[in-house]
């Protein structure tokens, strides 16, 4: 088994991602925009798109500039829904699936750091959403610009994300929903899929989702990553429901004028949408 040493030199060779030419993230609690052209949306199942969207439009209501989603079928590979998409947002302890998903991606889930295997990091980073385990293991694989590199050589985007810290207690850190999308996808195809979906909170069930949408069809079905600071609310994850098709999805939304308690209901309310739309379920 490697040692910390070895390990900890062993990240710095990877393929450095110069920041610098990425925007500069915004200190304040209100969205970049980012000008990308709409993606196409090439979803066949129209009925599908058309009953959530109108659902999601109505429960963002005022506010829609606050808020950025992305819902995508895994199976098919398509957009279900889109807002805002590729516009950055402060994505608060969502930051962690980035952390997760780059140490899942350079070390084996047996590796011991500290006494602790890599699975028990990842599980405390996300179930218990442990800012100092986050935090301890973005350093040890070489901070920001090793994790950007390691998550660029899946294939992420490295423009659709800036980390300065493994947590997201930082409000410099900023993502847009593509990009953590894109890290659900990748995860679900990964050989450390098991260990990362053990790590997820479950609706109802486990973690930070364990009070949240207990008793309705996301209980047990929704896999997913919380994310809270003032003004700001996040989940992002996977719905595995057996009647319908599996789901990747990433719900952000930075609103200070607007109670975390509201902010909190509006997204689990976009969740039962998902799991409750009957017009979505698998053929």
């Amino acid at each position: 088994m490697a040692s910390v040493a070895t390990i900890a030199l062993a990240y710095p060779s990877i393929a450095q991602v110069n920041l610098s030419v990425y925007p500069a993230p915004s200190s304040s609690n209100e969205s970049i925009e980012l000008y990308v052209p709409p993606p196409e949306n090439n979803n066949t199942n129209n009925t599908c798109t058309q009953s959530i969207g109108a659902n999601i439009d109505k429960i963002i209501g005022q506010a829609p500039n606050q808020w950025g989603i992305l819902i995508e079928s895994i199976d098919r590979q398509t957009v279900i829904y889109s807002h805002n998409a590729d516009r950055y947002f402060i994505p608060a302890s969502n930051t962690k699936l980035f952390t997760t998903a780059a140490a899942l991606q350079v070390m084996n889930p047996e590796t011991t750091i500290q006494k602790k295997s890599l699975r028990d990091w990842v599980n405390i980073t996300n179930q218990r959403s442990n800012n100092f385990y986050a935090d301890t293991l973005f350093r040890f694989i070489g901070g920001s610009k090793n994790v950007t590199a390691i998550l660029a050589q899946l294939g992420i985007n490295p423009s659709g994300f800036r980390l300065a810290d493994g947590s997201g207690l930082s409000r410099h850190n900023t993502a847009t929903p593509r990009s953590i999308v894109e890290i659900l996808r990748v995860m679900y195809y990964s050989p450390n899929r098991d260990t990362f979906y053990a790590s997820l909170p479950v609706a109802g069930i486990s973690g930070t989702l364990r009070n949240r949408m207990r008793q309705t069809a996301a209980t047990g079905t929704v896999y997913a990553k919380t994310g809270t600071l003032t003004g700001v609310r996040a989940l992002s994850g996977y719905l595995e429901n057996p009647n319908q098709e599996p789901m990747l999805f990433s719900i952000i939304v930075n609103n200070q004028r607007v109670s975390g308690q509201a902010l909190v209901k509006a997204i689990d309310t976009i969740v039962l949408q998902m799991t409750e739309s009957r017009s979505c379920q698998a053929r």
